[in-house]
């Protein structure tokens, strides 16, 4: 078998090409900058196409790009290059897959589970409309352009959730964490989808081996509030959990990334995971942030 990774670089493509090496399938990463060794392919999203015959021959590309959302604020230029650097490798992309038709490999193309929006007291599945939010917003575009190859192959669209690891989204927690000013963020009792990085890089691989289509929610399969998150790694540290930022200093600070990032409440439930008999090796968020830090 041979996969393609765009993203490779990153915390969720580290461990993706780790473990598809760990049992000896060939990968292929997209790099920017001039490759270093046989396994890296330079490619120049928007600026110029990719030669399809790089993907040729492969299972699956699964594409993992995009500039960080966890990087504030949100000015007017970081949200263009939020919204560019998604769309234009998700479009360079699909029409090199589509270039190869009936021989196009499974397209598995990031997303997240942002898409949502916040729907507090709804549970949420892949049948779930999107929200309204600037993020949801640019994950729908996000997701209409892997879409484009859906004639010629077959699509995942991975909706993942904040990745519960000490490089994810723990790392600004921890610092709060350790310097003993963490405490419930708005009210605290907000749901957050969360998911463990092993679980995630076990679900992209079930997804490619189970041939999954459409969309697929990667979050852990207990729900959890911030302030269960919070609490498991102050404990976790031993530190105490206490000093609450109030939501009106988080938006003041923030803008709308704190609605859409800290705020937002979302009962996200993986349900075409569970259906295709995904085992999750973390139930709960205090077993992930145990195996994170």
């Amino acid at each position: 078998m041979k996969v393609i990774i765009s993203g490779a670089s990153g915390l969720i493509g580290t461990a993706l090409n780790a473990s598809l090496q760990a049992d000896g399938i060939e990968v292929t990463t997209l790099v920017r900058r001039s490759a270093r060794n046989s396994q890296e392919q330079q490619w120049m999203p928007g600026e110029r196409p990719l030669d399809p015959d790089v993907l040729a021959g492969a299972e699956a590309v699964v594409a993992l790009g995009g500039a960080s959302v966890g990087r504030l604020p949100w000015t007017r230029g970081y949200r263009r290059e939020l919204v560019q650097s998604r769309l234009q490798t998700t479009k360079t992309l699909t029409t090199a897959v589509r270039a190869l038709g009936a021989d196009a490999p499974a397209l598995l193309s990031a997303s997240a589970v942002g898409i949502y929006g916040s729907a507090p007291g709804a549970v949420l599945d892949e049948t779930s409309p999107a929200g309204s939010t600037f993020l949801a917003r640019l994950c729908v575009a996000w997701e209409d352009e892997a879409r484009r190859a859906e004639d010629d192959a077959r699509v995942a669209l991975l909706r993942t959730a904040p990745v519960i690891h000490r490089r994810g989204v723990l790392k600004p927690l921890i610092q709060l964490t350790r310097f003993g000013v963490s405490g419930p963020l708005g009210p605290g009792t907000q749901l957050w989808p969360w998911i463990s990085l092993d679980d995630e890089v076990r679900a992209i691989r079930h997804v490619i081996d189970e041939k999954l289509v459409g969309p697929v929610n990667l979050t852990g399969p207990t729900p959890a509030t911030a302030n269960d998150t919070g609490r498991a790694l102050a404990e976790r540290m031993h530190r105490p959990f206490w000093l609450p930022a109030p939501s009106w200093a988080l938006r003041l600070a923030l803008g709308d990334a704190a609605d859409s990032l800290l705020l937002a409440d979302a009962d996200v439930r993986p349900a075409a995971l569970s259906r295709s008999g995904f085992h999750f090796e973390h139930e709960t968020v205090q077993d992930a942030v145990a195996a994170s830090v």
